[in-house]
């Protein structure tokens, strides 16, 4: 049966993205592919389980295509792995510009500070977490944008894979730990990735007890990224607001609160402790 819908086969490309050259310049090959092998757009979108409007739109670089349809493509066509390789050239494409933006920034930090006081950090989000999260927004999101999100979100935790590891510090409000975000079930999976990343030697998580008395976190989350050479990059997010810092002067003061903050939070093992607690109560 022929599917040609947006969740199952790609994305529709914002024509003013950056990345529109790529998709473009791959939507060729997969055309020129097409041809030599004789096939029409109908034939052809057929043998890979789509419809034909999907495969024009995807050959005019209007549609980015995902990973499985090019996977397929390569073997309908015979390409040796010479189609499957541009999934490579699309990856980043398929997320919202901000969030290719943020990846690249974490790909390349050696050391990341966090402060959350809503939600869970994204890193440190689970994937039933998180689409419950992005499921929740309001004014609400489409079903196909709520895949993307996550699909974003869940790529950027590559960071965990890196080698040599970054530094990577998280203080978590303890409301975030309690809050049922998608339920019973995916609050306690959430909280076992808690501990799990926890116990990795890079990852040190931190709770913010809610009757702490003395907070240095309570204009909005922060973040600090550091760079081996030498540069840094804050985001302050306020209410309603985020924006990104690159001043010296403005990240030291970034740097400034969330040491404060850091400090006043429970330790590591005293929060691995305050989590596992929570956990059972859950």
């Amino acid at each position: 049966m022929s599917v040609d819908d947006a969740d199952e086969a790609g994305w529709d490309l914002d024509p003013e993205d950056e990345s529109r050259g790529v998709v473009e310049a791959v939507g060729r090959q997969l055309k020129l592919w097409r041809e030599a092998a004789g096939l029409r757009a109908a034939e052809f979108g057929k043998a890979l389980g789509y419809g034909e409007n999907l495969i024009y739109k995807i050959e005019r670089g209007v549609r980015i295509p995902r990973p499985e349809l090019l996977d397929k493509a390569d073997e309908v066509l015979g390409a040796g792995g010479k189609i499957a390789a541009m999934k490579k050239d699309v990856e980043r494409a398929r997320y919202p510009k901000k969030v290719r933006e943020l990846a690249k920034l974490e790909a390349s930090a050696v050391e990341l500070g966090a402060y959350s006081n809503h939600n869970l950090h994204g890193l440190l989000q689970t994937k039933e977490y998180t689409t419950a999260l992005f499921a929740m927004r309001r004014p609400a999101y489409a079903q196909d944008e709520v895949k993307r999100l996550v699909e974003a979100r869940m790529d950027r935790q590559s960071v965990f894979e890196r080698s040599p590891a970054p530094s990577l510090t998280f203080v978590q409000e303890e409301v975030t730990l309690r809050r049922p975000v998608g339920g019973k079930m995916v609050l306690r999976r959430q909280l076992e990735r808690l501990l799990e990343v926890g116990q990795l030697r890079n990852v040190e998580v931190q709770v913010m007890p809610t009757d702490c008395d003395d907070h240095a976190g309570m204009g909005g989350r922060i973040q600090v990224l550091k760079f081996r050479d030498g540069s840094a990059v804050g985001r302050d997010e306020g209410q309603g607001t985020s924006s990104r810092i690159t001043n010296p002067k403005e990240i030291r003061i970034l740097e400034l609160r969330y040491g404060i903050i850091r400090a006043q939070a429970l330790t590591p093992r005293e929060s691995m402790a305050f989590i596992e607690n929570v956990l059972g109560e859950t």
